[in-house]
């Protein structure tokens, strides 16, 4: 018997974007703040390291921006939207496992300044999140 939650027990929220690589991107002013959805949280489980970039770096869309180490793997993270880091979640250098419990609150990874807000637009839905897990996971 699995441990993972059922697509039903999933918390998504309505005012954050989402991409097929699980990440979600939530607008804040001229900024975008990122971080991992509770489908990936948990399909990690528990997370116990996480490297996150440095403020300053650049990266575009679809760009792996960091590392998410669970106790039964190692999974690339991918930025949604292209931009420079403005700011890193630090308080999860020494509590990585915020990520399982608040994925989308405490457990934000970075904020960025965006190249292209208009980026956000390309990214699914909660609606659109939810058909594309139902269509291409196995729970």
């Amino acid at each position: 018997m699995s441990d993972k939650k059922g697509l039903e027990e999933l918390t998504l929220l309505e005012d954050l974007r989402y991409d097929q690589e699980h990440a979600w991107a939530r607008v804040k002013g001229d900024n975008v703040i990122v971080g991992i959805s509770d489908f990936a949280q948990d399909q990690l489980g528990d997370i116990v390291f996480l490297e996150l970039p440095n403020v300053g770096e650049v990266f575009e869309k679809g760009d792996v921006f960091g590392q998410a180490e669970s106790v039964k793997s190692v999974s690339a993270l991918y930025v949604p939207i292209g931009g420079e880091i403005v700011a890193v979640n630090e308080e999860l250098a020494d509590s990585p496992d915020t990520v399982n419990k608040q994925p989308y609150e405490a457990g934000w990874m970075v904020e960025l300044k965006p190249n292209d807000l208009s980026e956000i637009e390309e990214l699914l839905t909660k609606e659109d999140y939810l058909s594309y897990l139902r269509d291409s996971e196995s729970i």
